[in-house]
Formats: structure tokens, C-alpha cells, sequence
């Protein structure tokens, strides 16, 4: 670990919390599984941004000053043969670059001590569940103290405001350990492709849970620590299911396979969608679909690039796909009009009902506004033709180098009165993440083919 990567990010959070701030940041607690057993322990990501501290039972303070203070957890052997060796706070400062640690022990007498003749204090609100009331008792204990001239904050502000904002630029060293989590988690996409492919042809049964498997061992095996989320894993007509979960459903000859998954490293999430025919083959309808939602994205990925919109990419795929689905006799134009009838009036959200991408980081729907903040001021209103609700529109946010999100075009057909029956059933997405660069975009999940040919190709080797 790196620690001066986080101090620099202590001290940029600092220097914006006024002379006489204060922050504090928990981490996230440990969730029970079951009667005796936890879940694999995660941390919060705003936390371990600030620290690259990844043990539960754990707190940063940070000062407008500059100063950092580690609570953590106390040197315990009894606990430490069961559980795993702590760090503690005499090892704290040297390892983690951090001021000074204590034991979270003593949390509650310190931190109103640390409070005291502070003017506002910062922290995440509406995320740790009891942090506000908690944040209160220790203010009340300095109010207590007022006849003795201590001064009590009188602001409290949203931390996340500051971080959301730090977070949503990738640094180079963020950027480095999203390319790696990209080309683990592609390599397990391609093992998924090869395995439905090699099982098929010898005849042996397949089942999503197969190719989820062979995912996480992928994921494991190249040093990775967790899946970024649960993958997605549908076969036939579960692709047209869009948080379907990998389960016990066959894969059959002749159907295409979605998979949605990527790793966890270091922290940060990698986000990749490939899909694929089960058998290593695509149909003729299977094809005209895919080469549609192909060429979909690679308008959104030529739209992807500093100073353009949040929103073109999204805008972009939506002119191809819903110009497609009239090509293809998906939508009938003597019923929905002409490609400028079909966008106003949203009648591709039968077939496409989600937006083109998300920003992607350490949480992989990233944290980070979607508007403009220079121009949040800026609204105009609509009514949306498919709700009949009112919708405010502000200023999408403007890329600039160093974002990254997810590039995602898709296509559901599922059966219903006038969809052509040759496309029944099939659904397809094409998701990769981007680093917005000044020229345009650096796709990091492509080590896993896209083009329909390739990706032929890879499953009959």
C-alpha cells in the first residue's frame, strides 16, 4: 500500500473543511450471515479512499488543520487467533501515514475533546445507520462544557458533498488498479464463453451456475478478492430479466448467454457484460440483433470524450437502436411514425428501458453527481410521454479526463403481439468501461472480444 496516495487525499478533504472543520468517517460495520457467521467483511469505500484501511471497527478524524486521527481496533492475541492479526493503533501511524491512532475504545470520550472550538463538522449523512444520533450525543457533551469557554460547532455538513466530487476523478493510481481488475475479470468472461461452448459439444449439461462458477474462480485465482457484485448469468429468455441472477436454469444448445460480472481489486470494481451464443455460434436473428446493439455502442463509445455530455453517449445509442428496431420490423412504423417519433415519444423502451451507462469506481455504480454542478441552477421541464409525469431537467454533468463509467447499450425482446417470433426471447448487452481521456475514451475491459466474429472465434479454440 501506498500510503502517501492517501494522505494526499486526507489533506485535499482537509483544505476544504474550513480552518476550524472537522470530518468523521466511519468504516462499515460487519453484517451477520446467519446465527454464528458474518458476511465476507467489506469495507466503506469513503473510509478506506481516506486510509486504505481495510478492518471493521474502525474511525477517521480528520481536521481542517490537516490533522488525521485513527480509531481502530486494540492488539487483542486472544482475539486475533480466531479472527486474524490486527494492525492496532501503535502500528497505525507508520503503516497508514495518519497523526496519531487510539483504540476505538475510546471513541466516545475522544471525539468530543476533538469537537471542542471546532465551527462546522462534516460527516456522511443518511449512510451509517445511528451516525447522526451518535454525532449528537457527542456535540451534547461539548455543550456541556461551554461554561468552561469551550466554543460547539454550530454547522453540520454533508461530507459526501466534498468526497463525491474528490472520487468521481481517477487518479493514476486508481486508473491502474481498474485496467488490472478489467483484464481479470475479462479473463473469466472468457473462460465462461469457452466452457458453455467445450460442455455443449461433448454433450454434457450445462447450467448458469457452471459458467458462474467459472467466473469466481477466474476472479480468485488471478489474486482478485471478491466479485464486484453478483453476477449475472442468464441463459435464453432470463437475458431479458435485467438483475436476473446466476441460478440452476440449463444452457441450451442454440440459446445466447448474458453474463454481467466483474471482479472486485484493491477496492475498486470492474463492470463488463459480454453475450454470447452457448454453443459458439450465433443465429441469423441472434446476429441481427447483436450487430445492432454492437453498432449502438460504438456511437456511444465515439461520443465518450472531455467536454462532451454525461447524456450523448446514452443519446447516441438510442438513435441507432431505436433506427434498428424499424430496420428489423421490431417496431412497426406505420403504428410508432418515423425515427424522430420513436425518440420523442420513447417507443424503443419497450425493447431498451435503461440508461446507456453509470459512473464506475470503487463502487460499481460509483458515487458522483449527474448534473453539471456549475449549471444545477439551469432547469426545464417535460412531461414524459410513456408516465405522463412531470420530469425537471438539469444540465448533465460535462466529462472530463480522468471519469470513468460504464458504456452499456442493450436490446429485450421478449415475446409479445407483433414482435417479430424470430427474436422472442433473445436479450443482449454489450457493457465496458471507459476512462474519458481529451481525446475521446480508453476502453479497459476489451481483452474480452466484442465483435461477433471474434467472439466465434475464441469459443471454437
Amino acid at each position: 500500500m501506498n500510503a502517501s496516495v492517501y494522505a494526499q487525499r486526507r489533506a485535499r478533504l482537509a483544505s476544504q473543511l474550513g480552518r476550524d472543520g472537522i470530518a468523521i468517517i466511519p468504516t462499515a460495520p460487519q453484517q451477520p450471515r446467519n446465527r454464528d457467521s458474518d458476511f465476507l467483511y467489506r469495507h466503506d469505500s469513503y473510509f478506506y479512499y481516506l486510509s486504505g484501511f481495510t478492518e471493521p471497527n474502525a474511525w477517521l478524524v480528520i481536521t481542517g488543520d490537516g490533522r488525521s486521527t485513527l480509531f481502530c481496533a486494540p492488539k487483542d492475541l486472544e482475539r486475533e487467533i480466531w479472527d486474524g492479526i490486527r494492525l492496532g493503533p501503535e502500528a497505525a501511524p507508520a503503516a497508514l501515514g495518519v497523526d496519531a491512532a487510539l483504540t476505538v475504545n475510546e471513541l466516545d470520550t475522544q471525539l468530543p475533546r476533538l469537537l471542542e472550538n471546532k465551527s462546522t463538522v462534516w460527516f456522511p449523512f443518511a449512510i451509517h445507520a445511528g451516525l447522526e444520533a451518535r454525532v449528537a450525543g457527542w456535540l451534547h457533551s461539548v455543550r456541556a462544557r461551554v461554561r468552561f469557554g469551550v466554543l460547539c460547532p454550530e454547522q453540520q455538513h454533508d461530507l459526501c458533498s466534498i468526497l463525491d466530487e474528490m472520487r468521481l476523478i481517477k487518479d493514476a493510481h486508481e486508473q491502474d488498479i481498474m485496467r488490472r481488475a478489467a483484464r481479470i475479470s475479462a479473463g473469466g468472461h472468457l473462460r465462461a464463453m469457452r466452457l458453455s461452448a467445450r460442455m455443449l459439444r461433448e454433450g454434457r449439461e450445462v447450467r448458469e451456475f457452471h459458467l458462474d462458477a467459472e467466473l469466481m474462480h477466474e476472479f480468485r485465482l488471478q489474486g482478485s478478492q471478491a466479485q464486484a457484485y453478483g453476477s449475472i448469468v442468464a441463459a435464453g429468455d432470463n437475458a431479458c430479466v435485467l438483475h436476473y441472477r446466476a441460478d440452476t436454469a440449463p444452457v441450451r444448445d442454440g440459446q445466447l448467454v448474458l453474463i454481467d460480472a466483474g471482479c472486485e481489486l484493491d477496492g475498486y470494481a470492474s463492470d463488463i457484460t459480454r453475450t454470447f451464443p452457448a454453443n459458439g455460434r450465433f443465429s441469423g436473428p441472434q446476429r441481427a440483433l447483436y450487430d445492432l446493439v454492437l453498432a449502438s455502442q460504438d456511437a456511444a463509445v465515439a461520443a465518450t470524450r472531455a467536454g462532451a455530455r454525461f447524456t450523448d453517449p446514452h443519446e447516441a445509442t438510442v438513435k441507432v437502436l431505436a433506427q434498428g428496431m424499424l430496420d428489423l420490423g421490431l417496431l412497426d412504423a406505420g403504428k410508432v411514425g418515423s425515427l424522430d417519433d420513436v425518440i420523442a415519444n420513447r417507443s424503443y423502451f419497450q425493447f431498451y428501458m435503461h440508461r446507456t451507462g453509470h459512473w464506475l469506481g470503487m463502487d460499481v455504480h460509483d458515487c458522483g453527481s449527474y448534473v453539471e454542478p456549475s449549471e444545477v441552477g439551469a432547469t426545464s421541464a417535460r412531461r414524459d410521454p410513456l408516465s405522463g409525469e412531470t420530469i425537471v431537467n438539469r444540465p448533465s454533468r460535462i466529462l472530463r479526463p480522468g471519469m470513468v463509467l460504464t458504456i452499456e447499450p442493450g436490446i429485450y425482446v421478449r415475446a409479445a403481439p407483433g414482435v417479430p417470433e424470430a427474436f422472442h426471447g433473445i436479450g443482449i448487452r454489450i457493457e465496458d468501461d471507459a476512462i474519458v481521456t481529451d481525446t475521446g475514451c480508453e476502453l479497459i475491459s476489451r481483452d474480452v472480444p466484442v465483435r461477433a466474429d471474434e467472439i466465434e472465434a475464441v469459443m471454437r479454440a
